[in-house]
């Protein structure tokens, strides 16, 4: 008999949603600390084309939703590609290659600094343009949504009840004004989150949250609480297409298995 854990892993990878997390689309230079979380519009675009090769039909925050509390089906092959923090260089870049290919997204964006800088990392001395409120909402006239990733970007499992509480009240507040629709779906900042946030999240109105934990999602989960597929700027084409599949990096180990049709991925 198959192990329970193996059982369950089995079932994540064959029936899970990918949530892919990306960060910054761009071609502009950034500090190695950040080089992960960048991809460029070239990279991009291939990773788009594999994706509608594949027959991957994207899904919004709230399809998936509505799917995982068992209220309506997915398309089949469902993704759902996610952004976190807003960047400039994403509505210049990756909107067009989503839209061209017919396909929407997710933006997770610091609702406190619309317009602003990320000056979460100034320490790390990375420094890149946010979108303000006309380039959000020309976001989601492209297809992309937008959504929360709190108001300043804080270690929300490292702050007290009420800092948490203003963080993601506030930060919805502030996106249902600029966008006009509810905002119910939340990416935790840098992943941080606990017993307790997830708690405030819930009552601050959010029916998902994402974390940074790797898998695939499913009906199963706690969807406070939700895994997402990390793109890595620096990985090979294989592992990307390996990731998508499997929810983890094990482009390794699979390379020569995982094919498009174009043939092996490289």
């Amino acid at each position: 008999m198959i192990p329970t854990a193996l059982a369950r892993k089995a079932r994540r990878v064959r029936r899970g949603v990918p949530v892919l997390m990306y960060h910054l689309v761009s071609d502009e230079p950034v500090p190695a600390s950040f080089s992960r979380w960048r991809v460029t519009p070239q990279v991009f675009r291939r990773q788009v084309e594999t994706l509608r090769r594949l027959r991957f039909s994207t899904v919004t925050a709230g399809d998936l939703d509505r799917a995982l509390r068992g209220e309506r089906p997915l398309p089949p092959r469902p993704v759902h590609i996610t952004f976190d923090d807003g960047y400039v260089d994403c509505l210049r870049h990756a909107a067009p290659i989503l839209q061209g290919a017919g396909m929407t997204a997710t933006m997770y964006v610091v609702a406190g600094l619309v317009g602003g800088r990320s000056r979460w990392m100034a320490d790390e001395g990375v420094d890149l343009p946010l979108l303000d409120r006309a380039g959000l909402r020309e976001l989601e006239q492209a297809g992309v949504e937008c959504q929360s990733h709190s108001l300043t970007h804080p270690r929300l499992a490292t702050r007290p009840d009420a800092e948490v509480a203003d963080e993601l009240v506030r930060s919805r507040e502030v996106l249902e004004d600029v966008t006009g629709h509810p905002v119910t779906s939340l990416a935790y900042p840098h992943g941080s989150y606990d017993d307790r946030v997830r708690a405030i999240a819930g009552e601050s109105g959010y029916t998902t949250a994402y974390t940074t934990q790797p898998g695939k999602a499913l009906g199963s989960d706690d969807l406070l609480a939700l895994p997402r597929v990390k793109v890595d700027g620096r990985d090979r084409h294989a592992t990307f297409v390996a990731r998508v599949v499997t929810g983890q990096h094990v482009g390794a180990r699979v390379r020569g298995l995982v094919r498009t049709p174009e043939g092996v991925a490289r």
